[in-house]
């Protein structure tokens, strides 16, 4: 696949094959398991023009940056939507399915950002997949089991802007290898103040320990613009865990792509989302 600097003006077209963007509610007990109210949330649904839960479809999990809503891609910038529509009806990628949820829950917790990319782990595997997979169609085929999770994980795919990115690494890689097969991580690994070399420890373990177990990386996809606040600490811990493990190949597993003159704002998470929809599911 060529990697280009600027989303492309057809992208950008108004569509006629126009997918729909609907409302996902569910409920979480992850983080007060002795509540008899569990936590209401949301998320926004991306579903392809023409879906039909006679089909099934792969499926994105898609976070937003710092301070934000699961509202970001979708309603913030309904251009995403746009791009999509175009990618599907033109056969840059296949038709999927992609999930906008947030890692925020309304305490004052979640304002320290260490405790969301940490914690997020638990509502993704305990409530917020079996939630989507149940309603939509996926290749889970509504069986929500962590067997059958774990035997669909080459169709599912996590990936997040900034403070998302920190947690596709810590909630998706790290912590739920079994279920994804493919990442994208668009701007940053640690953080500003994050433990640079921990980062590349968990990294090259998770990896190490996915394979020891036959779970392979069908690709990570590293995202920067060379003008992003994140894009040095990001490109040096990549840089440090490809000298420390084989398993990431450039070209057959692994990229970084980088935007020249790039920074962290929306016009490069598209473009990073662009060029991930035309790897991902295709390994």
């Amino acid at each position: 696949m060529e990697f280009i600097n600027q989303m492309p003006e057809k992208m950008l077209r108004n569509q006629q094959r126009k997918g729909e963007v609907v409302r996902l509610d569910y409920s979480t007990q992850t983080y007060d398991k002795e509540s008899s109210t569990p936590l209401q949330k949301g998320a926004w649904v991306y579903l392809p023009f023409g879906y039909t839960p006679e089909k099934q479809y792969n499926i994105l999990y898609l976070l937003h940056g710092g301070g934000v809503s699961e509202n970001w891609w979708f309603k913030m910038f309904p251009d995403t939507v746009t791009i999509l529509d175009n990618m599907i009806a033109d056969g840059v990628c296949d038709p999927l399915i992609i999930v906008t949820p947030t890692y925020y829950r309304g305490d004052s917790a979640d304002q320290n950002a260490d405790y969301v990319t940490e914690n997020f782990w638990h509502e993704l595997r305990n409530d917020l997949i079996p939630a989507a997979e149940k309603a939509y169609s996926t290749y889970a085929c509504g069986d929500v089991s962590v067997k059958n999770l774990i035997a669909t994980r080459s169709h599912r795919a996590f990936a997040g802007l900034s403070l998302g990115s920190m947690t596709t690494y810590r909630a998706a890689l790290y912590n739920n290898f079994d279920l994804f097969s493919y990442y994208g991580p668009f701007s940053g690994c640690s953080g500003p103040f994050g433990d640079r070399e921990k980062e590349i420890t968990r990294i090259v373990m998770t990896l190490r320990t996915g394979y020891a177990k036959g779970l392979k990386l069908d690709y990570m996809l590293c995202c920067n613009g060379d003008q992003d606040i994140a894009y040095k600490e990001h490109k040096e811990i990549m840089d440090k865990v490809l000298e420390r493990c084989d398993i990431l190949r450039p070209g057959e597993n692994y990229d970084m792509f980088v935007i020249p003159g790039g920074v962290h704002d929306m016009k490069a998470w598209q473009l990073h989302l662009y060029h991930a929809l035309q790897i991902f599911f295709t390994k």
